[in-house]
C-alpha cells in the first residue's frame, strides 16, 4: 500500500507540473495585456512589462515563476490588486468557497444517502417514485437554477434569507449558495445509493445475514451500506472538488467573496499570475482528493488493499 502512495505521490507532483506548464503557456498565447489602460502609453507599457518581467522568453519566465512557486510565492497581482502578492489574495476567498461548498457536500450527501436508502427499501413504491423524481430534478436543474430560484423566492419575495452576500452576517448568507450546490451531490448520491443498495440487498450475502436474524437497522447500517460506499465515494471525490472550490455562477448569483469569482474576475482582466493561482488551486484540489479517494478504497474494502500491495 505504502509503495502505491508513493507512486500516486510522484504522479500527481508530475501532473500538477505539467498542469502549470499548460497554464502558462496558454495565458502566453491570450490576446491582450495586463496593462489595457488606454492613457498608457506604449513606452510606459514597455516599461512595466520589464519591470514584471513579461519581455523575458517564455521559458526563462516559466522556470522562474516554478522555481518561486515551490517558494510558496505565486507572484504578485497586476490588476486585482496591484503589487499585492497572489498568495496573500487567495486565502481568504478560498477560505470562502471552501467552507460554502464543504456545507453544500455535507448537506447534500446526508439528503441523498437518506433519499437512496428510502428508494431502495420502498422500491418500487410511491416513494421510489418520489425520491426518484428528485433525484433526476437535482441532476437535471443546473445549480445556478436553483440559486436564482432560491434568491428571487426565498430571498427576495420572502425574505429568509440574504439575496446578496453580507459579510456581517456570514452564518445566514451561507443558507443560499449551501442549499444551491448541495442539490447536485444529493441527486448523485441518491441514485448511486439506490440502485447499488438494492444490488447488495439481493446478494447472497446479505440473505444469509438475514437468516441469522439481525435488525434491518444494524442490516443496512453495519453490512449493506458499507458495500455501496466504493461508487459513491468515487462520484463525491470530482463532486466535493467543485464544492469546494465553488460554483462560480452560485458565488456570482449570491455576490459570495469566493475563488471563483476571483477566477473569473482575474481572466476578464487578464491579471496572469492571479489567473494561474486560482487554477492551480482547482487543479492541485482535485488531484489530491483522488489520491485520498484511492487511499479510502483500500480502508473500506481490503480485497482493493491487497491487490494494491500485490502490485
Amino acid at each position: 500500500m505504502s509503495k502505491y502512495i508513493i507512486k500516486r505521490v510522484l504522479i500527481s507532483i508530475m501532473t500538477l507540473a505539467a498542469i502549470v506548464f499548460v497554464l502558462f503557456l496558454m495565458l502566453d498565447f491570450m490576446p491582450g495585456s495586463p496593462f489595457n489602460d488606454e492613457k498608457l502609453t506604449a513606452a510606459q507599457k514597455a516599461l512595466l512589462y520589464t519591470k514584471y518581467g513579461l519581455d523575458k522568453p517564455f521559458f526563462v519566465r516559466f522556470v522562474k515563476y516554478v522555481l518561486a512557486m515551490l517558494k510558496g510565492d505565486l507572484g504578485n497581482s497586476y490588476v486585482l490588486n496591484k503589487n499585492k502578492a497572489v498568495s496573500e489574495m487567495i486565502k481568504a476567498p478560498l477560505g470562502v468557497s471552501i467552507k460554502v461548498g464543504a456545507m453544500g457536500m455535507l448537506l447534500g450527501t446526508v439528503l441523498g444517502l437518506g433519499l437512496g436508502i428510502a428508494a431502495a427499501l420502498r422500491h418500487n413504491t410511491w416513494i421510489d417514485t418520489l425520491c426518484s423524481v428528485v433525484s433526476i430534478l437535482g441532476v437535471s436543474v443546473p445549480a445556478y437554477v436553483f440559486a436564482l430560484l432560491l434568491a428571487y423566492f426565498v430571498g427576495f419575495k420572502l425574505g429568509w434569507i440574504p439575496i446578496l452576500w453580507n459579510s456581517k452576517n456570514v452564518a445566514k448568507s451561507m443558507i443560499g449558495p449551501m442549499i444551491a450546490l448541495a442539490m447536485s451531490p444529493m441527486a448523485n448520491v441518491s441514485r448511486f445509493t439506490r440502485s447499488e443498495l438494492i444490488d447488495v440487498l439481493g446478494s447472497d450475502y446479505i440473505l444469509l445475514v438475514q437468516a441469522k436474524g439481525v435488525r434491518q437497522k444494524d442490516l443496512i447500517m453495519k453490512h449493506a451500506l458499507r458495500n455501496t460506499l466504493i461508487p459513491i465515494i468515487t462520484i463525491m471525490g470530482p463532486i466535493l472538488v467543485n464544492l469546494l472550490t465553488g460554483s462560480m455562477v452560485v458565488e456570482k448569483v449570491f455576490g459570495v467573496p469566493g475563488i471563483g469569482t476571483m477566477m473569473v474576475t482575474a481572466i476578464q482582466s487578464n491579471d496572469y499570475n492571479v489567473t494561474i493561482a486560482c487554477a492551480f488551486v482547482y487543479s492541485a484540489m482535485y488531484i489530491v482528493m483522488m489520491l485520498i479517494i484511492d487511499i479510502l478504497y483500500g480502508i473500506i474494502d481490503p480485497r482493493i488493499r491487497v491487490a494494491k500491495e500485490g502490485s
